[in-house]
């Protein structure tokens, strides 16, 4: 497992990050979290990345603003965040979504 960084289940046991996501695994050109019961928000401060970020909602209800377009998710659907992209989320309804993000958010010091 030396090119694995991280190798866990989404339980009581798994690492939180910054902004209360979970660390599901990493490795060196991609990782995955979970986020998980969000609760509603207003919108958080827009942020770019330097890694792109992939996703796809098990429950609940948001909505992803990316270069000034509003794009709904529900369950089952997926997005794409590109790298640099400027880009927040608005969630609606308690909000429960997997994300994988490559290059992994962990080498930009960014767990969240």
């Amino acid at each position: 497992m030396s090119q694995t960084e991280l190798k866990t289940s989404a339980d009581a046991a798994s690492p939180e990050g910054a902004d209360g996501e979970i660390r599901l695994a990493a490795g060196q050109q991609v990782s995955m979290r979970m986020w998980r019961d969000e609760a509603p928000n207003a919108d958080k401060p827009p942020r770019r990345n330097r890694y792109e970020t992939v996703g796809y909602v098990l429950k609940g209800r948001a909505e992803l603003l990316v270069d000034g377009q509003t794009v709904p998710l529900g369950p089952g659907d997926s997005w794409l965040v590109p790298a640099e992209a400027e880009h927040t989320y608005r969630i609606l309804e308690r909000f429960t979504a997997i994300e994988a993000t490559s290059p992994p958010a962990a080498l930009h010091g960014d767990e969240g």
